[in-house]
């Protein structure tokens, strides 16, 4: 089947909180096989993937890992619950969480309503891969953090992840923009004008935002080049 198969038959059960052994026998195999299938020695049969579907209570493409619903169904961009459209949402956590997400959530925006305006698929994608693993990683810190959660959550192992597979991902999907963007002047398609004036025009609120993400990375880059320099001296 796939790893995804592997890793959500194994997450459902440990969500059920039954064991291999108990597990198996309700789904008519021995439990050296259920392990198998667990750990992506064996792929297992249609009958097998209707049984356990029935007995976990999830549809097969769930357990193909075909879309994130239990159920089954397909998402569509219209059904996905934005917080931005909230009236005075808040964040626990104090002020300086809520202050952060508004700005890179009001950035973001601008962002892909610049690319909207290019039309490039393909530099959408890119964009939309590279700030995906930026938030899978810091999400990722946040879980391994507590010894308490659940290691096999993820389907990128722990060795991987720290030995910065995630951040490959994310060069790659920088490259793969910048191929795209490149392209797409080659092809002599349409610009957003990205000029002060127009940026204020187009996103009166949003802009202020993106302003003040560029000033705070450009601060926290410069001082890196700083340190560097004071290092070089020494």
């Amino acid at each position: 089947m796939n790893a995804e198969f592997s890793r959500t038959l194994s997450l459902l059960r440990q969500e059920k909180k039954v064991s291999q052994r108990t597990a198996a026998a309700a789904l008519g195999i021995s439990q050296a096989l259920l392990s198998h299938y667990e750990n992506g020695v064996r792929e297992p049969g249609l009958v097998f993937v209707v049984k356990a579907c029935d007995y976990y209570g999830v549809s097969a493409d769930f357990l193909l890992g075909r879309t994130l619903t239990r159920d089954g169904a397909t998402i569509s961009a219209e059904e996905l619950y934005d917080i931005s459209d909230e009236k005075n949402n808040s964040i626990k956590g104090g002020v300086l969480a809520l202050l952060s997400k508004k700005l890179l959530v009001n950035s973001i925006g601008v962002l892909f309503g610049l690319l909207g305006k290019t039309g490039s698929r393909e530099a959408i994608q890119a964009a939309a891969g590279y700030l995906s693993t930026a938030v899978y990683t810091v999400y990722r810190r946040l879980y391994d953090a507590n010894p308490e959660n659940n290691p096999d959550f993820f389907s990128v192992s722990h060795r991987h992840f720290q030995a910065g597979l995630h951040e490959a991902d994310m060069k790659c999907c920088e490259a793969e923009l910048a191929d795209a963007l490149a392209a797409h002047v080659k092809a002599k398609g349409p610009w957003p004008e990205m000029n002060h004036d127009a940026l204020a025009r187009d996103y009166p609120v949003l802009y202020q935002s993106v302003l003040q993400v560029v000033h705070n990375t450009g601060e926290r880059v410069n001082a890196l080049s700083g340190s560097r320099k004071k290092q070089e001296k020494k």
